[in-house]
């Protein structure tokens, strides 16, 4: 999740995807999970540089892609990649496909890429995110989600909501804990078999799946991650607002 201020001007630039030769993934394919997964990172950015060497650090084979490929060269080299290309290259590659781009693009790509997602995890790691008269607000105004719309561009896509939650700092760090216990990764999807291979990617990162149910509750990883940006900016923890109540003297269950 990239934190710029709202008065900041960071724009990436998304295209049309080349057009690659390459059949979608069938039932069977989708169903052939490994340890170590073939990962398509669409995308250039801070998201995506931070995520895609966590995920080479997990010895996933990664190939970063771009509507600039020497942007995507430079990315594949800061991660460790595997390899780079365009976009319709990296979203061919991968088991699993990460879109790391604007939220604002994520679903007019997803849709020139669909052919290609379907039958594919997609993660979508976005934050709608626009200024607000309090502090940052929700672009979607909170009727729906960015992965929502993901999954309505590309039905075949298995789109899972995850990563963004947390500033991409925290991606750069090995095997992330914090007061003594691995971070929790929640995560939001309709399709139990992606549920299952994003789990053991966040397995293999040293982090804990946090299921938090179907893609409908993306919302809610979005509201979240908005209200923590804003508390971040104000110069505030966001983590101490959420105590757990057992760390309450004489705490009891309900």
């Amino acid at each position: 999740m990239h934190h710029a201020r709202p008065d900041a001007h960071h724009v990436v630039c998304v295209g049309a995807p080349s057009v690659l030769p390459v059949t979608p993934r069938t039932t069977r394919d989708t169903d052939d999970r490994s340890k170590h997964m073939r990962i398509g990172i669409l995308g250039t950015g801070a998201m995506a540089t931070a995520l895609g060497a966590a995920w080479v650090r997990a010895g996933h084979d990664v190939r970063v892609g771009g509507r600039d490929t020497e942007a995507a060269s430079r990315t594949a080299l800061l991660t460790g990649a595997s390899g780079h290309g365009g976009l319709a290259e990296a979203a061919a590659h991968g088991d699993v496909v990460l879109l790391a781009v604007p939220a604002g693009a994520a679903p007019q790509l997803a849709r020139d890429l669909a052919p290609l997602l379907a039958g594919r995890t997609v993660i979508d790691c976005t934050v709608p995110l626009v200024p607000g008269e309090d502090g940052p607000a929700l672009a979607t105004d909170g009727a729906t989600s960015v992965a929502r719309l993901i999954a309505d561009a590309a039905p075949g896509a298995h789109v899972v909501k995850a990563f963004g939650v947390c500033h991409e700092s925290i991606w750069t760090l090995d095997r992330p804990a914090f007061e003594g216990s691995p971070l929790a990764v929640p995560f939001c999807t309709d399709q139990p078999g992606a549920a299952m291979r994003v789990a053991e990617i966040v397995t293999s990162m040293g982090c804990t799946p946090l299921p938090c149910g179907g893609l409908d509750r993306a919302v809610l990883l979005e509201a979240t991650a908005v209200f923590a940006v804003g508390v971040w900016w104000s110069g505030a923890e966001a983590r101490f607002a959420f105590p757990a109540p057992a760390l309450a003297p004489g705490a009891v269950d309900d």
